[in-house]
């Protein structure tokens, strides 16, 4: 009967290291192949067992994934900023490839999920939007801090617009610098060309998905929002609860605490000591929180369900920033429920939660 097989894959561009383990923890094998397809799934084939296989969460995790989820029984891309072991000790390709694989066959790693196919497109067409969007910005800021270099005040945005550039480009005096104005206008507007066809073309691919016009119905979530949801959370189901999605876009509390128990009259008892806040958790996915952010942002500003609960929290005495992250939690929590459940989001609903 065949056993299950343990392989830590530590991957390069041109090189990966491989270590195969038994269930007992003994290394049956090392190899170091060539980061190409064809090698890999040859070497793949040659080890006969229950395969199961990690690597390092990185540029090629997603081919590499795809490629050898169909020939083994379990694949788990791993998240590197948790591997404190990896930096322990001597480090090098063939002693992280060992580690790699011992953390595995004792459960020991934290995945980062891979698997939704179906929305990969849109995946490729949020990243290159957000990427084009940050460009742009990018460019913008050295705009602005080219003028303030100079000591000309330019607040606002009529900086950027075509109709007044000649009048801005006039306000530098020395031929070098307009001429640097000039070009960071170039590209200013062939930025702001390309970021309008990758929005239209993230807008007709968000389209196809079911989910667009279920979270469309929740206030201040417009079409560009909900094309980010859907192309960075992919699947409502790989989160089990409300918090767990919390915890992924950066709107979880982290606590700490210590020496929970003592011992009193020789019964163990449970210290009444709160848990010590320590801000929000670190570890999150940036441009998830931003839609979240942003969405609560213009939420409490409008007349609608959701800005009529955020009154209701200030009303309370809640701080306004608190209130707008438990604006942000409610939201992110009625995406899950609305997405999963696949029904209609029922602002009577909220309003019996709130009271």
């Amino acid at each position: 009967m065949d056993c299950k097989k343990y392989i830590g894959m530590d991957v390069h561009q041109a090189s990966i290291s491989i270590a195969v383990r038994d269930a007992t923890g003994k290394v049956l094998a090392e190899s170091v192949i060539e980061t190409k397809a064809a090698t890999i799934l040859a070497f793949i084939r040659g080890i006969r067992g229950s395969l199961w296989i990690t690597f390092e969460e990185g540029t090629s995790a997603a081919w590499l994934y795809d490629l050898l989820k169909p020939h083994v029984t379990k694949v788990i891309v791993c998240d590197p900023r948790k591997n404190a072991l990896l930096n322990a000790g001597n480090k090098n390709d063939r002693v992280d490839a060992r580690k790699l694989s011992d953390l595995l066959r004792a459960g020991l790693l934290t995945p980062v999920y891979h698997g939704e196919s179906g929305v990969r497109t849109l995946r490729e067409l949020c990243r290159s939007y957000l990427t084009i969007n940050k460009d742009l910005t990018r460019v913008m800021n050295r705009l602005k801090a080219l003028y303030r270099s100079w000591a000309i005040p330019c607040a606002g945005d009529k900086v950027y617009s075509p109709r007044h550039r000649n009048t801005w480009l006039e306000k530098l005096s020395e031929a070098g610098v307009r001429r640097r104005a000039g070009q960071l206008y170039q590209q200013l507007d062939a930025l702001v060309q390309i970021r309008r066809e990758a929005r239209r073309e993230l807008l007709a691919e968000s389209q196809k998905h079911p989910a667009t016009q279920l979270l469309r119905q929740i206030p201040r979530l417009g079409p560009i929002r909900v094309a980010l949801l859907i192309a960075l959370i992919q699947t409502p189901h790989r989160f089990r609860t409300k918090r767990q999605l919390w915890a992924y876009c950066g709107l979880a509390l982290q606590t700490r605490a210590s020496g929970e128990y003592r011992f009193t009259g020789g019964e163990l008892q449970h210290a009444k000591r709160l848990p010590a806040l320590r801000g929000l958790n670190v570890n999150h996915n940036h441009d998830l929180k931003n839609v979240f952010k942003s969405a609560a942002t213009h939420v409490s500003i409008s007349t609608n369900p959701l800005g009529d609960f955020y009154r209701s929290l200030l009303a309370k005495g809640m701080k306004p920033t608190m209130a707008r992250l438990t604006l942000a939690r409610k939201m992110a929590a009625i995406v899950l429920s609305v997405w999963k459940k696949g029904a209609r989001f029922d602002p009577g609903e909220l309003k019996r939660q709130a009271a």
